[in-house]
């Protein structure tokens, strides 16, 4: 008999992240993004803007592209920088509460090399998403880091790939995975030793010590490019703030996952969508769910 997947039902969390008069930035926690290549700048600007939005004290973004790394006019509280080959110094410098790498990544030397230290930095909350989770699929040593930095950091990482993604990382094909969504989570788990939050209708979600969990919220509208960047950002800003507000990174991703979606779904029911849905008006209306939780 196969036991049925259980609805997600984790916006009652939020309340944890309830402030206190005398909070400042720093019990906020201090997000770092990572990635912005040339052509792909806008994919790290809205997984920053979620961030921003859903409440990161401190948003730092490590730009690739140089053309983009400046003040960003539109959003100038993103802390907004050029990434260098000395990624380890600069990750040591920072001293980042959660690290999330990926967003338009691309698959460069200096990806690469960011990769590689984000994998050997120790302790902190890690969200892994995009190209990021193609070079893990790429190469071994990759793949390597990250079972051995979640055998030493257990729950500190979580991977949020599309069915392509996940594909690459199994092997096999994007039909493939959609036609077992449940095997592919938990081989997908058992691959990389993380929390795996697989995107598509109906998200799934599990780790190596939670059971599988389906996310009902959703709406075709979400089948635009940008989507997955904002859940990227959302969750390192919910898994941050759960830093000092008693949230781990599976409580954060739960909460992350159905907030999107639900934005997304609400936006629709005001005839918002789903033809035209943009990730920027779904930050907007995820931000209004989020303090209406509170």
């Amino acid at each position: 008999m196969i036991t049925p997947i259980a609805p997600l039902d984790s916006l009652g969390l939020v309340t944890h992240l309830r402030r206190m008069p005398s909070e400042h930035k720093g019990m906020a926690g201090k997000v770092l993004l990572i990635g912005g290549a040339p052509g792909m700048a806008g994919a790290l600007l809205l997984a920053g803007n979620a961030a921003l939005h859903l409440g990161s004290g401190w948003t730092i973004l490590e730009m690739f592209d140089p053309a983009s790394a400046h003040a960003y006019s539109e959003q100038a509280e993103l802390m907004v920088r050029l990434a260098s080959f000395e990624a380890t110094d600069q990750l040591a410098a920072t001293k980042p509460d959660l690290i999330a790498i990926g967003p338009g990544l691309g698959f460069s030397d200096l990806g690469k090399v960011w990769l590689s230290a984000v994998l050997r930095y120790p302790k902190v909350p890690l969200v892994i998403d995009a190209d990021a989770l193609n070079l893990i699929a790429d190469t071994p040593e990759f793949l390597t880091l990250l079972k051995e930095r979640n055998k030493t950091f257990p729950n500190l990482t979580v991977l949020t790939p599309h069915p392509g993604e996940a594909a690459h990382l199994l092997g096999n094909s994007a039909q493939a995975i959609q036609a077992d969504r449940p095997g592919s989570l938990a081989k997908l788990i058992e691959l990389t030793d993380s929390i795996v939050v697989l995107k598509g209708q109906h998200t799934l979600l599990a780790s190596p010590t939670n059971h599988a969990l389906l996310c009902q919220q959703g709406n075709p509208g979400m089948a635009i490019g940008g989507m997955g960047d904002v859940l990227t950002g959302s969750i390192a800003a919910i898994a941050a703030q759960g830093l000092r507000h008693h949230i781990n990174l599976w409580q954060a991703s739960c909460i992350a996952v159905q907030l999107h979606a639900t934005a997304a779904d609400n936006l629709v029911k005001q005839k918002v969508g789903p033809i035209g849905l943009t990730p920027s008006e779904v930050i907007l209306e995820m931000r209004d769910q989020i303090n209406k939780l509170l």
